[in-house]
């Protein structure tokens, strides 16, 4: 993927297309042995297991856009962004999917020859 935010942005669209078909293994893999993370809750999350749990019971139908806003290095091989992310979960309630926009915050490093998320840190927008 070409962009001016070059490797997150290439994280951040392997982490939105397994997130959007629900392939929760891909989506684990992503991060590191001893991420830290928190999602919508408040609840602080860290580990993989942890992160298994917490993108196993996303509702079905649920699916992000994501827009980088921001990168740059901390070092040599580890990362931090920002990006505008917006979840929808389509229902046949609600066929269009009510969205939730969020701001993530991200950190990145090269390890076993790939990029993984060290932490990541959401919070609702408006």
């Amino acid at each position: 993927m070409a962009s001016r935010f070059g490797v997150l942005a290439e994280v951040l669209e392997t982490w939105r297309t397994a997130f959007d078909e629900r392939r929760v293994d891909d989506l684990v893999d992503l991060f590191s042995d001893d991420a830290l993370f928190q999602g919508l809750s408040p609840r602080l999350l860290a580990g993989r297991d942890e992160i298994r749990t917490y993108y196993a019971n996303v509702p079905p139908g649920t699916t992000a856009t994501v827009e980088v806003l921001h990168s740059r290095p901390l070092a040599a091989e580890a990362l931090a962004g920002f990006a505008d992310v917006t979840f929808r979960t389509v229902t046949p309630q609600d066929p269009a999917g009510t969205p939730l926009p969020v701001r993530l915050s991200v950190i990145a490093q090269h390890l076993d020859d790939s990029w993984r998320i060290r932490q990541y840190h959401v919070s609702r927008v408006g």
